[in-house]
Formats: C-alpha cells, structure tokens, sequence
C-alpha cells in the first residue's frame, strides 16, 4: 500500500520550506541518513511544525520525488502541446529531451533526489511515486509512438526500451554535467543526434 499523503494546505510557505529542505537533504546525504529534525532545522521551522504538514519522512519523500517528476513532465508536455500538430519525428523528441534536460537542471534538487534515492526509500514510498512516475513514461510513450507514426523512428524499434534508455541517460546526466560550465541546450542537441542518428559509420558494423 502506498503513502496516504496528508492533504494540508500545499500553498503555505512553511511546507514548501520543508519539501525545499527535504529534497537538499535527499539529494546531497541520501535517505536513511536524513531525519525529521534534520529537515526541521535546515527548513528554520521547529520539529513540531513539520508535523502540522506531514505525518512522517515517508510522506515527505514520496512528494519530493512526486514533485520532481511532475516538474519535468509538466515541462516536456507543455512544449511538446505548442509544437505545430504536422511537427515531424525529429523535433518532437528533441523538443522533448531538450525540455527534459532543462527542467532537470532548473528544479535540480528535486530532480537530482529523485534520480539518487528512488532505490533507497520504503517500499510505500514508491507506491506512493509510481502513479506520477507512469504518467510521465506514457507521456513519453506517445510521442515516440507519434514520431513513428510519422516515420521518423524504425517500425521494428522496441518503443518502451528506447524510451527507457532514452530517460535513463537523460537522467545521468545529474552526476556529472555543469550548467555553469556548458549549455543544457547544447548538451540536448548532442544527445539528441546520438540517439537519433547512431554513433556507427555505414562501414563500422560487420555485415
């Protein structure tokens, strides 16, 4: 059985404080090593007031990784929705991966959370993640079901494990791109040729 999330008002500046705190804490030590004070005390509240907002770390953590998601998803689905309705193959999964890398880097401590804890936290937690999680892959879904409709993507192609490899390498760049060093604009183009267009000559593989 998943988190039950206590429905507390989500516009309150306390409770975003504490999910703020929360995915920081996540991201940089990890689950098991972060407590309620911890999070208390780096969202400046006392450990009571977390209380009032949620009635254990569970709670909080299944938000944080909800709402790193969510960001990512509510970014790629709007850009994606602007596109002309003939856009070909090509621009709509580099709209998408362009889109999906900036939001990692803009929301990056609910992002990098995500992405680093997933594996460490309750059984609950993940329950409680995997409805926004699912939303995200069918988004994902469609427009690679789109872009090979529109035969931009090979018929014999395995949709679900492009999409898998596809986020997943999206994702890893957390662990070691710098948007203060390099462009996230520039970092989607390059990956998007990658996957796009191969890294092989037509000479390079056995016949």
């Amino acid at each position: 059985m998943g988190v039950a999330v206590t429905k507390k008002p989500k516009g309150t500046a306390s409770r975003a404080r504490i999910l703020d705190a929360a995915a920081a804490l996540f991201r940089d030590k990890g689950y098991a090593a972060v407590s309620l004070r911890a999070i208390a005390a780096a969202a400046g509240l006392q450990s009571g007031s977390v209380y009032y907002h949620f009635g254990s770390k569970e709670e909080i953590v299944t938000e944080v990784l909800n709402l790193g998601i969510e960001r990512v998803h509510d970014q790629v689905s709007t850009t994606i929705a602007t596109l002309p309705v003939d856009a070909d193959a090509a621009t709509l999964i580099k709209t998408g991966i362009r889109n999906h890398l900036k939001a990692l880097f803009a929301f990056g401590a609910y992002t990098s959370a995500n992405v680093r804890i997933y594996g460490q936290v309750p059984t609950s937690a993940r329950q409680g993640n995997l409805a926004v999680r699912r939303e995200y892959e069918g988004l994902w879904d469609d427009i690679l079901s789109r872009a090979q409709a529109r035969g931009g993507v090979q018929g014999g192609i395995d949709l679900a494990a492009f999409r898998l490899l596809l986020i997943g390498s999206l994702n890893a760049t957390l662990e070691w791109f710098d948007p203060q060093r390099g462009r996230v604009e520039d970092l989607a183009e390059c990956y998007a040729d990658i996957l796009l267009s191969g890294v092989l000559t037509h000479g390079g593989g056995r016949q």
